[in-house]
């Protein structure tokens, strides 16, 4: 290995695969076996587990060059920028180096177009193979597939990969027309629908054939680009909902345009998405997945926009007054999930804890409520925090003033061209 050029080329595909926020990785359960390297079964690269231990993989492309011209892609082949590509052996190498250092749990490979998308995918397929055939490795890999690859390479990417993700980009076709009119949404839809059938066919059979192979243990993923097409918040989760329901997907990660270019048809250098937006998208999606409720309580035709000064939950309370205050001590768990200032743990401790006597204040606070949010929605035990008659409104007015959000610090307003 030429140190000196590797390094070159680490430096350049490391710093384009930077703007691909899909790698926060979880779910797998691929164990270590016959003294192999690594273990995958905590997740995996530059994020937090659930225990809240950082964890971080080698981020790279296998190559920049790209026969693609998107509006809002650095390695768009009309962008002038110095061009590198790894072979499959140097990837593999690099990753086993790493992770023997450890610097890394895990890879996380993605790429540029080289020639067409079974030649690209060929690649990113060998390198998952020769790390777990050849090197034993059983850390975390998650793979980028590239769109438009026959469902042969899928298949064999799903046997030696942890994830699969294929970026849809844009979240709707209108959007990818007009700033990659060069790709395909059929593309991207055909080895999605693929590797959710076959994720769905090989888990039936574990169940029946216990040496049944894993496949794609930790899921599909994708990620969606906002801010760089005229797409509201609705039309981005209208989305999301879509692929959830239709593609048993894992994940889908919301990556605020980065301007890096200009183009006319994309908004102006110095007008980056405000961080709060993504923010805000990321709770509406937590709604959706994990509280219960439905795309069109959180946005709508009259309320396309996600408020950014508030988060979602407590937007739909204020929107829906009529349904407050409810008693914590008697509302059942699903209305319980609905009261901001309450999560997922702290409603189910309430459920459980009301058996032995009615809950106060104290204890919901102990419990882990966030009381300077939930006063205005409950009622318990004690009257300390008696609901007085406010509005959506006012209620609002009081919350953001006792609250100080990191994402809502020198927030600009971002300038549209559409």
């Amino acid at each position: 290995m030429d140190a000196e050029r590797i390094t070159e080329k680490l430096n350049i595909l490391a710093d384009a695969a930077k703007y691909d926020v899909s790698c926060a990785s979880s779910g797998s359960n691929r164990k270590n076996k016959d003294k192999g390297l690594g273990n995958a079964s905590n997740g995996i690269c530059h994020s937090y587990t659930e225990d809240g231990r950082c964890v971080s993989l080698l981020k790279i492309l296998l190559t920049n060059h790209c026969i693609f011209d998107c509006a809002y892609c650095v390695s768009r082949k009309s962008n002038d920028v110095k061009r590198a590509a790894f072979t499959v052996q140097e990837v593999v190498d690099l990753t086993i180096n790493f992770y023997r250092r450890n610097y890394i749990e895990g890879l996380f490979l993605s790429s540029g177009i080289f020639k067409d998308a079974d030649f690209t995918m060929e690649r990113l397929v060998k390198v998952a193979k020769k790390l777990r055939t050849e090197h034993n490795f059983n850390g975390y890999i998650h793979l980028k597939s590239i769109p438009g690859t026959s469902d042969e390479l899928m298949r064999e990417a799903g046997l030696y990969a942890d994830r699969l993700s294929i970026n849809l980009e844009m979240p709707t076709e209108a959007g990818l027309k007009l700033l990659a009119p060069d790709k395909d949404r059929k593309d991207m839809i055909g080895p999605m629908n693929f590797l959710s059938k076959e994720i769905t066919r090989y888990t039936e059979e574990k169940k029946i054939f216990k040496k049944t192979p894993l496949f794609a243990p930790a899921g599909q993923s994708t990620q969606v680009i906002i801010g760089a097409g005229p797409e509201n918040d609705q039309q981005i989760l209208q989305t999301a909902n879509h692929f959830y329901k239709n593609f048993n997907l894992k994940r889908v990660y919301y990556s605020g345009y980065v301007p890096v270019l200009y183009d006319k048809r994309l908004p102006g250098l110095n007008t980056a998405v405000p961080m709060v937006r993504e923010n805000r998208l990321y709770q509406a999606d937590w709604l959706m997945r994990f509280y219960g409720f439905n795309v069109n309580e959180i946005v709508n035709d009259n309320q396309p926009l996600l408020d950014l000064d508030i988060d979602p939950k407590l937007g739909w309370a204020i929107r829906n007054m009529e349904a407050f205050p409810i008693d914590i001590n008697k509302a059942d768990l699903q209305m319980i999930l609905r009261v901001p200032g309450i999560g997922i743990l702290s409603a189910k401790k309430i459920v459980s804890a009301r058996k032995f006597g009615k809950l106060d204040w104290d204890q919901l606070k102990k419990i882990g409520v966030a009381i300077n949010r939930a006063k205005y929605f409950i009622t318990c035990k004690s009257s300390e925090f008696e609901r007085r008659d406010l509005t959506g409104a006012n209620i609002k007015q009081f919350i953001l003033a006792e609250s100080k959000s990191k994402y809502l610090k020198n927030v600009q307003t971002q300038l549209s061209i559409f």
